[in-house]
């Protein structure tokens, strides 16, 4: 099939030479037309991926119509901040019923709406999904192993992106839960900001579990409020991605915590890792989101303290560490043993 990636960042050239492999034709729309020259002449993103060479069947271009004209489906990569403005830019050529996949994770800061919604709100009459799951770009362009959640409303979307998608090398689940996938693949870049900072303190291993764990805690508790499953949010795109997020040097949302752990504003650490940080952006509509919908998120709040409030990193590991004592868990009244139940104990 004919597919077309919007955006030629890392995660979409990773996207666009993993498809190619499958046999597909595939266009990636730069931004520029000096990078779609520069990318079909080069070949390399020697930042992001050194010592790698780009399929010479991918194809380049700064033309919009050229870019989506006969595309069978339309993958949106850009950066989230860059999501609605560049679906807006596009309207006029992609028109209404493609399919359209957001690779994208991110929470848009004064909409509050996931990159999906997003699309669904800027390019109506198209069926929209996502993808999410523990997928570092600089493993799935050398074709390392890993799986991955095709989400959408609509189930033959979900299962049109799997078949597109699938691999040995890649396998692909499907969902209708396309919230609880965006909302895991999001807020775990926020935990990851936590969990870096805790590197970069030297707080230990033992910290590190202890962050993820009450990480998926805060997102799952914020992203049931809000609809989506519980078990989406065990799952490959929210635990999944959650460890891979805080546990990898690929991922930089971590680097950029460890930099603010070692003592760096957020924009120094922003400019030193030299990439979009999505979760520097998403931190402030996550905590949003803990208000509008009455969910506690500590861990968040003490990230958007350090980044936002010039909080030192080790303040934010204090105040987590003495906030008041709770039961681990949430249980209801009747799962409790009579000499448990009172309201304090929550």
């Amino acid at each position: 099939m004919k597919i077309t990636l919007i955006g030629c960042g890392a995660w979409g050239m990773a996207i666009a030479a993993h498809l190619v492999k499958k046999g597909h034709a595939v266009t990636v729309w730069a931004h520029s037309e000096a990078e779609a020259v520069r990318l079909t002449t080069e070949r390399t993103m020697p930042q992001a991926f050194p010592g790698i060479v780009l399929p010479e069947e991918i194809i380049f271009t700064n033309d919009k119509k050229t870019a989506v004209d006969g595309a069978d489906l339309i993958v949106f990569a850009v950066a989230s901040p860059f999501t609605r403005t560049t679906a807006e830019s596009m309207r006029p050529f992609i028109g209404e019923g493609k399919r359209i996949v957001t690779v994208t994770k991110g929470i848009e800061e004064g909409t509050l709406l996931t990159q999906a919604e997003i699309l669904e709100e800027v390019l109506p009459g198209n069926v929209i999904g996502a993808l999410s799951g523990p997928t570092h770009a600089e493993e799935v362009i050398r074709g390392m192993p890993t799986t991955i959640v095709s989400a959408s409303k609509s189930r033959e979307m979900a299962e049109f992106v799997q078949d597109a998608f699938v691999s040995e090398m890649l396998r692909v689940y499907t969902s209708p839960d396309i919230l609880g996938v965006e909302l895991g693949g999001s807020l775990k870049n926020v935990i990851a900001l936590a969990a870096g900072m805790a590197d970069g303190l030297g707080a230990g291993d033992n910290c590190k579990a202890a962050l993820i764990t009450r990480g998926i805690h805060e997102i799952s508790g914020l992203a049931v409020k809000m609809g989506a499953h519980i078990s989406t949010l065990e799952g490959l795109s929210g635990m999944g991605d959650l460890i891979v997020t805080c546990a990898s040097m690929h991922s930089r949302n971590r680097r950029a915590g460890i930099l603010i752990g070692q003592g760096m504003t957020a924009d120094e650490a922003m400019k030193e890792v030299g990439q979009v940080v999505e979760g520097v952006y998403s931190a402030k509509a996550a905590s949003a989101l803990a208000k509008k919908y009455e969910a506690p998120l500590p861990i968040i709040e003490e990230v958007n303290l350090v980044l936002f409030s010039g909080e030192p990193a080790g303040t934010a590991l204090s105040n987590l560490m003495l906030r008041d004592r709770k039961m681990e868990g949430r249980f209801s009244q009747e799962d409790l043993p009579e000499c448990w139940r009172s309201d304090s104990s929550h």
